[in-house]
Order: C-alpha cells, then sequence, then structure tokens
C-alpha cells in the first residue's frame, strides 16, 4: 500500500504546481509591449498560469487596493509605483524598462526630420492634423501629450485628441495624408530613429523632451502566492526575455 500511497500523493504534489496561477494587474502600455510573450514563456517554463488583469491610468491605483481576486504583480509606471510603496500596497519594486512616445505618420508619407526639437516643432505645424490620445481617457502618455502640444512653442499645432492611440487611428483612415500622430511605439526601434521597418512610425521624439514612461514591478502585499510572484518578475527580467520586451518596444535598463 505504502508505493502506491506516495505515488498518489506525488500525483497530487504534481497537480497542485500545475494548478499554481498568478495574477499580473497592469496598464495597457505594459500589457501591450511584450507582457503576454513574457507570461506564456513563463507558464512554458514553470507550469504556473499567468492571468493577465489590464486596468486604465484611471482606475488601476484603487484596483491594486481592492479588486478581488487580488493581484500577485504590479507593474506601473515609476511614479505611481513609488505612490503604491508609500501606501503598503507594495512592499518593494524592480525597475522594468522604457516606453517612449513617438511620431507616427501615414504609411504613404515620407519620414521627416525630428532629430532637433525646432525640427519637430516645424513638422508638427506643417501637419494637417496631430492624433493624440484623449486626456479624458485618464491615460498618462494622452496627458503627456496634451501638455506637450500645449507649451507656447507648439502654438499652430493642430492637435486632434482621439479614442485609443494615436498609430491605430492613422491606420483605420483617421486624418488625411498629411496627417501624424503622438503615441506610444510598440515596435522595435533606435534612438537615432533610423528605419524600423515600419512604414508608420517615424521615431522617437528628441530626448531633451522627456516623452518616455519608466515602468517597474513589484509583489503586491495582497498577494496570496508571493513566491511565484517573485519569480515571474525574476523571470521577466531575465536576459532570455531582453528581446521580448524589445521587440515591442520597451528598453530593459
Amino acid at each position: 500500500m505504502r508505493p502506491v500511497l506516495l505515488a498518489a500523493a506525488l500525483c497530487l504534489a504534481v497537480t497542485a504546481v500545475q494548478a499554481a496561477e498568478i495574477r499580473v494587474i497592469s496598464p495597457g502600455v505594459i500589457s501591450n509591449s511584450g507582457l503576454p510573450k513574457v507570461a506564456a514563456a513563463f507558464e512554458t517554463k514553470t507550469g504556473v498560469k499567468v492571468t493577465i488583469q489590464v486596468s486604465g491610468m484611471g482606475t488601476i491605483m484603487n484596483d491594486i487596493r481592492t479588486k478581488a481576486p487580488a493581484a500577485d504583480v504590479v507593474m506601473l509606471p515609476m511614479d505611481l509605483m513609488g505612490t503604491m510603496i508609500l501606501s503598503g500596497a507594495v512592499n518593494d519594486f524592480t525597475p522594468l524598462g522604457r516606453a517612449e512616445i513617438g511620431l507616427f505618420k501615414k504609411a504613404d508619407a515620407p519620414r521627416p526630420d525630428i532629430t532637433t526639437v525646432p525640427a519637430l516643432i516645424a513638422v508638427l505645424k506643417g501637419a494637417s492634423s496631430v492624433l493624440y490620445s484623449d486626456p479624458v481617457s485618464g491615460s498618462m502618455q494622452a496627458g503627456m501629450s496634451d501638455r506637450l502640444l500645449k507649451r507656447p512653442e507648439f502654438a499652430g499645432v493642430k492637435g486632434v485628441p482621439v479614442k485609443g492611440d494615436a498609430e491605430p487611428a492613422l491606420k483605420r483612415g483617421e486624418g488625411d495624408a498629411n496627417a501624424l500622430g503622438l503615441g506610444l511605439i510598440h515596435v522595435a526601434h533606435n534612438p537615432t530613429n533610423t528605419e524600423t521597418g515600419s512604414p508608420w512610425l517615424v521615431g522617437e521624439l528628441p530626448a531633451e523632451l522627456g516623452m518616455h514612461m519608466d515602468m517597474a514591478t513589484g509583489v503586491s502585499t495582497r498577494s496570496p502566492d508571493k513566491t511565484n510572484a517573485a519569480a515571474f518578475i525574476q523571470f521577466a527580467i531575465s536576459p532570455q526575455m531582453r528581446n521580448v520586451w524589445k521587440a515591442k518596444g520597451i528598453a530593459r535598463y
């Protein structure tokens, strides 16, 4: 009987490991930037199921604190993560990477030079419209784009708030042939704005404008499985995942 009982116990233990599940709460900027592929790779390697819960910037802070079932892993822009640390919702954090806001165009339009701020301003002023995410949505990058276009030196730029992100808006036909868009870059790119293979992307905005979002990750204090949550974070920032993030526009530190 003992061998049979031992085998049954081992079987139950294996089943328990396979049944493990963690939840990752993230805004769209990260969930659209490689997180699903990282989660799938972690599942394949460990057998631990990863459920991604996407929350908007307007609700994610409250969701982290109160939503049931509780998230195990929290992914947020750095300054919001600081708020979570100070409030006790997250114990510690790990830098994750940087997401850049870039300029997009119609696929058939020429790629303009935006390597300096004066060049960017001239390009934006020459556009028929500059699409960007409506800040009413609560999106952090939408607010950043809105504030940029309201700076005195950008006066005269025809900013047009749109639902969602600018690149999809241009792709679905919003704006004419001379329209441009400000939005998050979700493809591999280079700060020097060399050709990426995407006919829609012009490139990053000049670095001195600070149009980027630095992201961080940490284990929620409400997590029921802090061990697997910590293991997921270490996997997500591991060298073998660097190219996964890079392919979707996230530059790992």
